[in-house]
């Protein structure tokens, strides 16, 4: 089978830093992955900050592929909050070598399906106090091959196919600090990380799919997808990143459309999950929904508190899937599953591919 003909891929961030997972709350049958989110990078190694946690969460998410056998689970390492010792733990070929071998040692042990890299960022700054380097753009494509090397060890054993993905930044300079051409063949999956995008004087969308119009900004998932292939990177190897939850923003107090409004502060919190917004704020308590054609990106406005919240819902999930499909992508990631208890836009999804 052609890789374009294959249903496109669907993978959930799940998170193991809340507790302990309750699998019953997972719909299974609608994800082909679970990424695990996260394992931290310690001494050099990947190290679970958890273990106790983290090792019963790996048995019940294995106990969900017996009612979808083909699912893949993989550990995600790095995130946000835990990139910091990345650079360090990868600058010689004796130290990749040792952290491809204690992340696959963990995949072993638990009998999971694969490792997901999940470096914010190399070559530059990320979280406050994060290490970067020049030699983090080579080096992170040396990484992957130390890696990969050690998963086709595994592979040996057990006679099972093991996955090496990434998740990325959703946004071109990204690919300055990078070889996403050459790291890419070894790589299954690149998840591009297609939210998030950020407002300093404007009220922006974050996870938009084009540019707006009414505010055009750096960012959009189209362009970030166009500059990874020009990069070199395989269409059918880039995932496109969804947002489950939305972004808030207080605007300035004579703004009145919402979008390209002046900002006054940012909420420190993400927003809230797709599942309250949708049940408790969309054309509820003063805020009304509108939708950017030109961007694909619905937002929230509320003309008396000046709140902004920018956010993925089913219509703009559709346009996403509907551009994956025509531009022969590899799928769909989100961040995170929790966010959207409900399933409003995993129902979404399915529906989209089916």
């Amino acid at each position: 089978m052609k890789s374009a003909d294959k249903k496109p891929v669907v993978i959930g961030y799940v998170t193991g830093y809340s507790g302990l997972i309750n699998t019953d709350q997972i719909a299974v049958e609608q994800l082909t992955h679970i990424n695990y989110a996260f394992v931290n990078v310690k001494n050099n190694q990947a190290y679970l900050d958890n273990e106790k946690r983290d090792v019963e969460n790996f048995k019940r998410l294995n106990t969900l592929k017996a009612k979808s056998p083909s699912l893949q689970i993989l550990i995600s390492i790095g995130g946000w909050s835990w990139s910091e010792n990345f650079s360090s733990a990868v600058l010689t070929d004796s130290l990749r070598k040792g952290f491809a071998k204690s992340a696959v040692d963990i995949i072993r042990k638990n009998n999971l399906d694969g490792v997901d890299i999940d470096w914010e960022y190399p070559g530059m700054p990320g979280e406050e106090g994060n290490v970067y380097r020049p030699e983090d753009k080579e080096n992170f494509t040396l990484m992957f091959e130390a890696i990969r090397k050690e998963l086709n060890v595994l592979e040996k054993e057990t006679g099972k196919k093991k996955l090496l993905t990434t998740a990325t930044g959703g946004f071109p300079s990204f690919l300055t600090k990078t070889e996403m051409g050459k790291a890419a063949r070894f790589l299954d999956y690149i998840n591009l990380m297609t939210y998030d995008y950020y407002s300093s004087k404007r009220a922006g969308h974050h996870t938009n799919l084009y540019n707006s119009k009414t505010y055009p900004s750096d960012n959009s998932a189209d362009k970030a997808i166009q500059a990874y292939i020009n990069a070199g990177v395989p269409a059918a190897k880039i995932v496109m990143g969804i947002a489950f939850y939305g972004r808030n923003l207080k605007l300035n107090p004579n703004s009145t459309r919402g979008l390209g409004d002046t900002i006054l502060s940012a909420a420190n919190n993400y927003g809230k999950g797709y599942t309250f917004l949708k049940d408790s704020l969309v054309d509820k308590k003063g805020f009304i929904a509108y939708k950017d054609e030109d961007a694909k990106a619905p937002y929230l406005f509320n003309v008396e508190t000046k709140q902004y919240i920018s956010y993925d819902d089913e219509w703009s999930v559709a346009n996403k899937c509907e551009y994956v499909l025509k531009n022969k992508l590899g799928g769909v990631m989100f961040w995170e599953y929790s966010s959207d208890k409900k399933g409003y836009l995993l129902n979404q999804i399915t529906k989209s591919f089916n």
